[in-house]
């Protein structure tokens, strides 16, 4: 294996997380937080833990082959914990970890500008399909 100069080692880390090549890691990862169920999903949890059933009740529309894949993708990436507690039927509890809660301003953030900005979007789509 050649010998790198420093210059050369911090182009190779910089192209390897470039979110503009097909296979950068951190495109994956945007891609998944910007899964509309995921941050909703997330943004559910910031107040603390909830049971399956409650979580589905919370995400209007979510099949529970959705929010499965989702829980099981978010626990995956170590955002979210989930505790079973012996039970009759079992309980099970899923809570945000703390890389998860790292995600919560960004999500907030995003909220709030879509809401912010919601009537003008609205707009824009009715005049281009008026056009």
């Amino acid at each position: 294996m050649p010998t790198m100069t420093a210059a050369q080692r911090r182009a190779v880390e910089r192209a390897r997380y470039d979110a503009y090549l097909a296979a950068c890691p951190a495109r994956e990862l945007l891609e998944r937080i910007g899964d509309k169920w995921v941050s909703l999903t997330v943004n559910a949890l910031a107040d603390g833990p909830l049971r399956y059933s409650e979580l589905r009740a919370r995400l209007a529309g979510v099949s529970e082959k959705m929010l499965t894949q989702t829980l099981r993708r978010l626990e995956r990436d170590g955002l979210l914990n989930r505790t079973v507690t012996p039970a009759v039927p079992p309980r099970v509890d899923y809570a945000l970890t703390d890389l998860g809660r790292t995600l919560l301003p960004v999500l907030r953030t995003l909220k709030d500008w879509a809401d912010l900005h919601v009537p003008e979007i609205l707009a824009a789509r009715a005049a281009h399909d008026g056009r």
